[in-house]
């Protein structure tokens, strides 16, 4: 059968969800523990890369295989065989032609901002500190600038392969900054992002949060087509796959 798994798993030592000869992958290790419980490997479709560092609440996964294991009951036996930085939150059969990342209908990030002189003792790990005082309103009126259907090459990081292929327009449906004391959150929903995309754009809200950038400037921005008008690459440590969104129909319901 046909199994979706939802994840969630602590990015601060793996290498990114992909597979690389240069550290341990997420993918890896669910494939290990995959294999542990099954006996066979399974070939695995994650829905989408995740740099290194970066960190999921709910990131989504879909494999084969011939289990006589109660779906329910499944998640418990597969965390029982990996470490404790990656958990299945549950799993549920799909209909054969789905595809974790190609089913997909949208994908919403977050971006933690720790807007504080003071770093947290507690999760230093799980945001970006801006010591620099930050006007949130600036920040969600310059958010509001990038909803829409645009040409992003200006929040890709170079060397990205779809960039290079002109395949730069993305559609954004939703785009938040919200405070809550001096955690700063910054929530993109979108069709799908070019490499590095939320990071750099979570860079330029923290412009405009200091003033050095006016909301009104995002279009030019944008028009632009060029990664030096925007703001910088914020570090990975902050960034959250939030959710994946799937049509009723890919679910098979």
């Amino acid at each position: 059968m046909n199994i979706l798994l939802d994840l969630s798993f602590d990015g601060t030592n793996f290498c990114g969800f992909q597979v690389q000869k240069n550290g341990v992958s997420v993918c890896e290790t669910v494939q290990n523990a995959l294999e542990a419980l099954f006996g066979a490997r399974p070939d695995v479709k994650g829905c989408g890369r995740t740099d290194a560092g970066v960190h999921a609440e709910h990131y989504a996964l879909n494999f084969w295989a011939e289990t006589a294991i109660p779906l329910e009951k499944l998640p418990l036996a597969l965390n029982r065989h990996l470490p404790d930085t990656v958990r299945v939150n549950g799993a549920r059969q799909v209909p054969e032609g789905f595809h974790a990342r190609y089913s997909a209908h949208q994908k919403t990030y977050v971006y933690r901002i720790w807007n504080s002189p003071v770093e947290s003792p507690f999760e230093a790990a799980y945001h970006h500190r801006v010591s620099a005082p930050l006007d949130v309103s600036a920040m969600d009126a310059a958010a509001e600038k990038f909803v829409g259907t645009h040409d992003f090459l200006s929040l890709c990081s170079a060397g990205s392969a779809v960039a290079a292929k002109g395949d730069t327009v993305r559609t954004i449906t939703a785009c938040k900054v919200q405070r809550q004391g001096p955690l700063v959150t910054v929530a993109v929903t979108a069709d799908g992002y070019l490499y590095n995309m939320v990071r750099i754009l979570a860079g330029t809200l923290v412009e405009a949060g200091r003033g050095a950038l006016a909301p009104d400037a995002v279009p030019a921005i944008l028009a632009g087509r060029d990664r030096a008008l925007a703001g910088p690459t914020l570090p990975a440590k902050g960034l959250f796959l939030k959710q994946v969104d799937y049509p009723p129909e890919a679910l098979g319901l």
